[in-house]
């Protein structure tokens, strides 16, 4: 049995692109978790996605060794995304720890979600370290930065750690304040088990594997256990940590993070979150401090084989296992027909659902725009939670209609500050409270959820040369002027078009909408009209006009009549084709509905 004060759980977190993959890749190839010849860049980056984009997407657990005063430790670390789409893996991931390194980058000092991020690790009273990063880089400012995390942040910066994770300089010293300043676990071996499902996946060979952190007690191979939400029980097959590799164990006791394997292959079997214990001398309680993640936005998939549907069905269920925070629920629609309502944290969240849903699984797969979830109070002072435009028509009596509000808090240096309340006023934002800094304005703005949703991260970036940064969480409903704008193509509403936008703007976004759909369908043999309507009253339209093929090619001469006989007789055939003909909607026409803001 390993001694439980030589075990130390934390958790890796800041903004994104700050450095934390590359401190836990120092902190593998110090302690030897990896030879020097298997180590590479972001080795806890799995997915090809992440390693594309530079950014880590899930949470990652490994266990490494350190000798320190001679005596053996052991590491129990949790690499976290930066993402604000992704606050929920570090919420489960900090759930499992004692203590957390909130990385800072000395060249773009304290940024919004390194601000939500330790306030999630405060709140979790946690032990928090703060590390300022790229101190090599020649435009770091470490004076400045130390002095933003004292005022910004609240933190005491006495004896605050500096280190180049990229060169190693100061992680040794990182991995000793580590020891002396975050506690061992606390909990009982002799205590009835009781264990935290922090991730599960699937496995092609071993069925569903579990990361788990065991707060009471002891599990060992062969040991029957059961979850407390559903009392059904199982058998562990396997078990073990990560060093990164997969490495098995006969036992895993508390304080201790590690994986185990029950053969089982039933998806629904273990919910990240639930908590586990032992089948033959169960305890009841709970362990607390784990938080379900609601949708914040919504767009519905559906194959674009027909024929891949059932494959789509297992693909996302096998996803939402390892992706927790992914809903969904079967939809039909009139024009693409068999598919599923899905729930996404942001819109980064829903672009790699989709690239995983497509790589990992060889799916072709087709995307609505992405909507909010409605509030609607009808005239009985019913509630309904509306998430889908198109279903808005059967809903009677409407009395007030409420949209998601988001409090939003935008960190940025001061000369891009006008920059960012113009665009915050084009968003319908309400501003509550502006905080000087001496380097650094913090805005607090209550903003729309559908206004956040599409492009405001990016035009944020933008307008702030990438040094403004936003976190936002969702704050109540408001009553608005909401209606649902419906795309017509020849007569037939596309219900996978239909669009909630504001009153103020309508007709100029209906405008751009037709416009954008109009670029994207190829001319057929007749006429196509695109239209926007607002209940029965059309308020854009554009036509595609037909190809036409020169029916008047082989009229040498001779009367005028025989002329216009032919085209008459073109003109019909035209009609008929219009009636029976099959308009092609290619793949990108949704996609361009995304940014129609």
């Amino acid at each position: 049995m390993k001694n439980i004060n030589s075990i130390r759980n934390f958790s890796i977190i800041a903004h994104i692109d700050h450095g934390k993959s590359t401190l836990s890749d120092r902190f593998i190839q110090i302690c030897g978790g990896l030879s020097k010849r298997e180590m590479f860049n972001q080795v806890l980056d799995s997915m090809d996605i992440e390693k594309e984009r530079g950014i880590t997407i899930k949470a990652q657990s490994v266990t490494i060794k350190y000798i320190f005063n001679k005596q053996k430790f052991y590491l129990n670390f949790i690499d976290t995304p930066g993402h604000v789409d992704f606050t929920y893996e570090v919420s489960r991931s900090l759930s499992a720890c004692e203590g957390a390194l909130l990385v800072i980058d000395a060249c773009q000092g304290v940024e919004a979600q390194t601000l939500a991020t330790c306030q999630m690790a405060l709140n979790m009273n946690l032990i928090v370290i703060p590390i300022l990063n790229k101190i090599d880089l020649p435009n770091s400012n470490t004076k400045k930065v130390i002095k933003e995390i004292k005022d910004i942040i609240g933190l005491s910066t006495e004896n605050i750690l500096t280190c180049s994770a990229k060169t190693g300089l100061g992680v040794e010293n990182i991995l000793k304040k580590i020891i002396t300043h975050i506690p061992a676990p606390k909990g009982s071996i002799n205590s009835k088990l009781q264990a935290l499902i922090i991730d599960s996946w699937f496995d092609n060979y071993l069925g569903i594997i579990s990361l788990i952190r065991i707060r009471n007690g002891i599990i060992k191979t062969g040991d029957q256990i059961q979850m407390l939400s559903t009392k059904k029980k199982y058998t562990v097959n396997k078990m073990g940590i990560f060093t990164p590799k997969s490495k098995n164990k006969k036992y895993l006791q508390f304080g201790q993070v590690g994986w185990i394997a029950c053969g089982t292959k039933n998806i629904k079997s273990f919910s990240v979150g639930d908590t586990l214990t032992s089948y033959i001398n169960p305890t009841n309680k709970v362990i607390e401090g784990f938080k379900k993640v609601n949708s914040k936005i919504f767009a519905s998939l559906y194959p674009l084989d027909s024929e891949q549907y059932d494959m789509f069905r297992i693909a996302l269920s096998k996803l939402q296992l390892n992706d927790s925070a992914l809903y969904y629920e079967r939809e039909t629609s009139s024009s693409l027909g068999f598919g599923f309502k899905c729930g996404f944290l942001g819109l980064l969240h829903m672009e790699i659902v989709q690239e995983r849903l497509e790589r990992e699984y060889n799916l072709n797969i087709i995307s609505t725009a992405p909507t909010v979830i409605y509030e609607i109070q009808t005239m009985d002072n019913q509630l309904i939670y509306l998430n889908n435009p198109s279903k808005i028509e059967k809903i009677k009596k409407i009395k007030e209609f409420r949209e998601p509000i988001a409090a939003c808090n935008i960190l940025t240096p001061s000369q891009y500050i006008g920059k960012i309340i113009k665009l915050c006023l084009q968003k319908r934002g309400i501003q509550n409270n502006i905080i000087y800094h001496e380097h650094q304005v913090l805005l607090k703005y209550e903003i729309p959820m559908s206004e956040i949703i599409i492009n405001f991260f990016d035009e944020l970036k933008s307008i702030s040369s990438g040094y403004a940064s936003l976190e936002y969480n969702f704050l109540c409903f408001k009553k608005t002027d909401i209606v649902c704008l419906n795309i017509l193509i020849n007569s037939e509403k596309i219900d996978s078009f239909s669009l909630f936008l504001h009153k103020d703007n309508i007709y100029y976004k209906a405008r751009q909408v037709i416009e954008k759909i109009k670029k994207f369908i190829p001319r057929h043999q007749f006429n196509i009209s695109i239209q926007a309507a607002v209940g029965n009253n059309i308020i854009a339209r554009t036509n595609i006009k037909q190809l036409r093929k020169n029916v008047l090619s082989k009229c040498y001469g001779g009367d005028v009549s025989r002329k216009k006989k032919l085209l008459h007789k073109q003109k019909i055939g035209k009609k008929k084709m219009k009636k029976i003909g099959n308009i092609t909607i290619p793949k990108e026409t949704f996609f361009s509905i995304i940014s129609h803001k």
